[in-house]
């Protein structure tokens, strides 16, 4: 592992900017003890908290608070860091700053300490990047799961799983040793057994890193229809407010409307746009046209049908979508991402209802009254199933993206390898696929990894984590 003892040292503001009681400023490197005896005029003892001023270059106060000195490897950076905590004014922190910075500091790069204490061994990289989770967490279960996998759950179970490919591939590389010899280690079938084993824990992992990623990465759901659909009235249901404006006049909602809300800890990001349909108003046809840029990226697709007016079902939706909406529609959204809404269930007569489709090629129905708030659960029970939700246990932990496409290709790896045994028998191929997932598995806590990754990932902290 590289080492980040003889940098630069580095400072940086590691609250947020604007008024506040409190302002803290961070220092880490071998320059630290210097530079406290230039802004302190002393030398701090290691983990006292000294009520002092902080001086300015030229010897006048600049301002009085707590100084805090970890001397390296003690330390979240494993180097020297020194924390100033004064007033969180913006003039006193600036000034502070600059203060350090003229007396041998540079300004940390964004993700810089995180990427400093993960070059020394403090914490691995699927650590590192849940100190940005904890912060950035928007639920209670997010910022749970986050502080799990920030203590080494996520990464045990990592490490855990790449101990049984070593060891695998230590048994291999036996098999290939020792061909002249009389036993067949590939016949005995515990290499067979094994690999089965690896790939079930594998396929468990790879459950909980989904939850995780659903935690949090949430949902994208777009709410489209006809004007007057109800698709407003579904908004604030949905997130408990008046969102959006609610009236009887057509082409009410002109733009793009977005609320985050949170089911059981799974975040949403509901989007409700304007009516599609045809019209000659230049403002309603922009409206139309981000309407439509929402859809594509859209995890799912709410289409809200009038019930009252509209008998919409399985049979006739995209005759409906064909010759009622509009026709670009159809390319944008699939029947695997849609799901109908029949709305204003309380003006027919008919109860709330979720109709699941006999065909995976369908979409689900759901019959439901948003103004009145009826069968709004049936919907939430409804995202969250399409989503594979479940409301995370004591052993969940955050994920991302760029862990699950890690953990998909280990998976390939291994059932190559398995088949590899499985058709040829031979030792040296399966020992190769082994040797992939084994890499793949190491880019989630960096035991494997390059300089492009890392930054790339700390290039998206903030400035002073």
């Amino acid at each position: 592992m590289l080492s980040a003892s003889d940098t630069d040292t580095i400072c940086a503001i590691a609250t947020p900017p604007g008024r506040s009681g409190v302002g803290i400023v961070r220092v880490s490197g071998p320059g630290c003890l210097a530079i406290a005896a230039r802004v302190l005029k002393f030398s701090p003892t290691p983990r006292h908290a000294h009520y002092c001023p902080f001086y300015n270059v030229d010897d006048s106060v600049l301002d009085q608070g707590i100084a805090l000195f970890f001397p390296g490897p003690n330390s979240f950076t494993g180097e020297d860091v020194l924390e100033l905590q004064g007033h969180g004014g913006f003039y006193v922190l600036d000034a502070l700053l600059q203060t350090l910075l003229q007396s041998g500091a540079r300004l940390a790069r964004p993700g810089e300490f995180t990427e400093r204490a993960f070059l020394n061994d403090k914490l691995d990289l699927a650590q590192a990047e849940a100190i940005a989770d904890l912060i950035d967490s928007s639920s209670a279960e997010a910022a749970r799961s986050a502080m799990r996998t920030l203590q080494g759950e996520f990464s045990r179970l990592i490490d855990s799983l790449a101990d049984k490919i070593v060891n695998l591939r230590v048994y291999l590389e036996a098999a290939i040793d020792f061909t002249d010899e009389e036993i067949d280690f590939l016949s005995e079938g515990r290499i067979g057994e094994k690999l089965s084993e690896v790939n079930l824990q594998l396929d468990q992992i790879m459950v909980q890193a989904r939850q995780g990623a659903l935690i949090r990465e949430g949902m994208a759901v777009v709410i489209v229809g006809k004007p007057n659909a109800g698709k407003s009235s579904l908004l604030n249901a949905l997130a408990g407010k008046d969102s959006a404006i609610v009236t009887d006049i057509e082409g009410t909602t002109r733009d793009v409307l977005s609320e985050q809300i949170h089911i059981d800890g799974m975040p949403l990001h509901i989007t409700d746009t304007a009516g599609l349909r045809d019209s000659n108003d230049p403002v309603e046809q922009e409206g139309i046209r981000r309407a439509m840029k929402a859809l594509e990226q859209a995890d799912r697709v709410l289409l809200m049908v009038d019930s009252s007016r509209e008998n919409v079902d399985n049979s006739n939706l995209f005759d409906y979508l064909n010759n009622t909406i509009l026709s670009p529609l159809l390319p944008a959204v699939d029947s695997a991402r849609l799901t109908i809404i029949q709305n204003k269930a309380d003006l027919t007569g008919l109860a709330a209802e979720r109709i699941n489709p006999d065909d995976a090629r369908q979409a689900t129905i759901i019959r439901l009254a948003a103004k009145q708030r009826q069968g709004i659960e049936l919907l939430q029970q409804h995202l969250k199933d399409c989503m594979g939700f479940q409301a995370a246990g004591e052993g969940g932990f955050i994920a991302r993206r760029r862990h699950l496409d890690a953990l998909n290709k280990a998976q390939q790896c291994l059932q190559q390898a398995i088949w590899q045994l499985e058709h040829h028998g031979a030792a040296e191929l399966v020992a190769e696929d082994l040797r992939h997932a084994h890499q793949h598995l190491g880019e989630i806590t960096g035991a494997f990894t390059t300089d492009d990754l890392l930054g790339k990932i700390f290039s998206s902290f903030c400035i002073g984590k």
